[in-house]
């Protein structure tokens, strides 16, 4: 028997833990994985984009939630902390807690160094299984570029990239635009 080996979790198990814990964790396939901090330039990019986001869709019945709401990828049972979320409509959450949501219109992540891999691969190959999921945005910190991912007719997406602090990206799924100058404000890059 392998010493190492963790216990199998169920969801229900790891939503008891996680909402004792005092650090964040995901949860896949009955692990959980403890998730670390993130640099400045991180946080700051979270901020800016959420603060942006905030003020373009407040009138349109979306909400912009930063980095602390739990999304629950239905079909594949992994439970993550997108970097930032939309949900317009009524939010759809998990349970009586309401700290789960299950219908995220769109997805955030800034990239860094230890989870580009994951976030454009298999992260997004969980996300791609939520269909109120409309748009996917990363956004790179050591130079001002966005990558959008737009659903188009059903399991389809366009891919889009645009570089430069004097660039815009629309998000057609919240009937918005991001300046990269906004996004990227405060930002040094080449640290």
């Amino acid at each position: 028997m392998d010493a190492h080996r963790r216990p199998y979790l169920t969801p229900e198990e790891y939503l008891v833990i996680e909402r004792q814990a005092e650090i964040r964790s995901e949860y896949l396939d009955g692990e959980m994985f403890a998730m670390t901090g993130g640099s400045f330039q991180h946080t700051l990019i979270i901020g800016n984009v959420a603060g942006e986001l905030r003020q373009q869709v407040r009138r349109r019945g979306c909400k912009v939630c930063p980095n602390d709401l739990r999304v629950r990828v239905p079909t594949t049972g992994l439970y993550t902390y997108p970097d930032v979320v939309v949900v317009c409509g009524d939010p759809l959450l998990d349970d009586e807690h309401r700290d789960t949501l299950l219908n995220p219109t769109l997805i955030v992540e800034v990239l860094s160094p230890t989870t580009e891999a994951y976030d454009r691969g298999k992260k997004f190959e969980h996300y791609r299984t939520i269909d109120s999921l409309a748009e996917y945005v990363l956004v790179a910190q050591d130079e001002p570029r966005v990558e959008r991912y737009l659903r188009q007719n059903g399991n389809s997406w366009l891919f889009s990239e645009i570089k430069g602090l004097d660039a815009r990206i629309p998000l057609r799924s919240i009937e918005c635009e991001l300046a990269l100058a906004e996004i990227y404000d405060q930002v040094e890059f080449g640290l």
